[in-house]
């Protein structure tokens, strides 16, 4: 996978991701981190919803890739929720420091499902690893978690997630775009 920061080009694909969860879970650091390399400790909670796009180039393709933080507050559900139409990939972040946001995992998942396509490649990430001392949601229990829902891969490995999360999602979708076929199971 490669970054390309150059001037505009066509894509072979465009890619719409969606970062979605509760409030404060770490969603638009997610962003900032992968966007611009940056991370804002005192950062403040999204309103209504902010994309950033970023141009890679995945198995020889140009991928053009828009992703959207969304708030996470219930005032804003209305709102963003339709900028799930059209995602093609889901990030699911929550705080293992706090449990109540692991809780409400599955309200998310039937609310992207709600409104979006139930094909929607979804990685479930656990966020604020740094945060071990305070840790209420296991690593087991984030696991058990993604392999009972389907559809629903598990990271808790952010940094890895936010160098790399383009390419879990894209790569299924290219394959299957190479097969004419855009069904995961």
């Amino acid at each position: 996978m490669a970054y390309d920061g150059g001037e505009e080009q066509s894509q072979d694909y465009l890619f719409k991701i969606v970062l979605l969860g509760d409030s404060s879970v770490g969603k638009s650091n997610l962003l900032a981190r992968f966007a611009r390399n940056e991370f804002y400790p005192n950062s403040k909670s999204t309103i209504g919803v902010e994309f950033q796009t970023q141009k890679l180039v995945i198995e020889g393709k140009e991928i053009k890739a828009q992703i959207w933080d969304t708030a996470g507050q219930e005032r804003f559900r209305a709102v963003t929720s339709a900028y799930y139409r059209g995602a093609v990939g889901a990030l699911l972040v929550y705080d293992i420091s706090r449990r109540q946001t692991f809780e409400s995992v599955g309200r998310w998942l039937n609310e992207l499902h709600t409104h979006s396509d139930m094909n929607v490649v979804t990685i479930l990430v656990g966020n604020k690893t740094d945060l071990k001392h305070a840790r209420e949601v296991s690593t087991t229990e984030g696991k058990a978690l993604a392999e009972a829902q389907e559809r629903l891969q598990r990271n808790e490995r952010w940094r890895e997630v936010v160098l790399f999360f383009i390419e879990p999602v894209t790569t299924p979708l290219l394959s299957s775009l190479a097969q004419s076929l855009l069904f995961w199971t």
